[in-house]
C-alpha cells in the first residue's frame, strides 16, 4: 500500500487530499475497478470534511471498507462493521486521535504535510483488509 500512497502523493503528478489518496491507492493496489464518479464521492471528505473534524485517512479507509467488505447493505456485512470498528480504533491508538485538526497540530510535517501520516493509516488499513478477507 506504501508504494501505491507515495505514487498518488508526488505533488508533481496528483494533487490529492487524504481521502482522495487513500482510495485512489486502495484502487490501485486491490484493483477495485472504481470509476471517476467513486473519486469524486470522496472529494468532500478532504481536510476533515472542510472543518478539520474527522481525518481524510480515516474517512477515506472506512469508504474502501465499505467497497470491500459490504454485501447486500450495511446490516448484513458484519465483516464490514467489525473492520470499521478495528480500523478506527486502531487508528486512534496509532496516531492518538482521528481528528484532523489534532493531527496536523501534533504530527504533520512543515515540508510534507500528512505524507507520512497517511502511509501509516494505508498500512493500518491494509493489515486490516488482510485479516477480514480470510473471514
Amino acid at each position: 500500500m506504501e508504494q501505491y500512497i507515495r505514487k498518488y502523493r508526488n505533488r508533481n503528478h496528483f494533487d490529492l487530499s487524504c481521502s482522495e489518496t487513500i482510495i485512489y491507492a486502495a484502487n490501485e493496489k486491490y484493483t477495485l475497478g472504481l470509476s471517476e464518479s467513486h473519486f469524486k464521492m470522496m472529494a468532500p471528505f478532504s481536510g476533515g470534511m472542510y472543518e478539520k473534524e474527522t481525518c481524510g485517512i480515516v474517512t477515506g479507509a472506512i469508504a474502501v471498507l465499505g467497497i470491500m467488505f459490504t454485501k447486500e447493505n450495511s446490516h448484513n456485512s458484519p465483516a464490514l462493521q467489525e473492520a470499521v470498528i478495528e480500523y478506527k480504533t486502531r487508528f486512534k491508538e496509532m496516531l492518538g486521535s482521528r481528528v484532523c485538526k489534532t493531527l496536523i497540530e501534533t504530527q504533520a510535517d512543515e515540508i510534507v504535510g500528512c505524507d507520512d501520516l497517511i502511509v501509516r493509516g494505508g498500512i493500518l488499513l491494509q493489515d486490516v483488509i488482510e485479516k477480514y478477507e480470510k473471514l
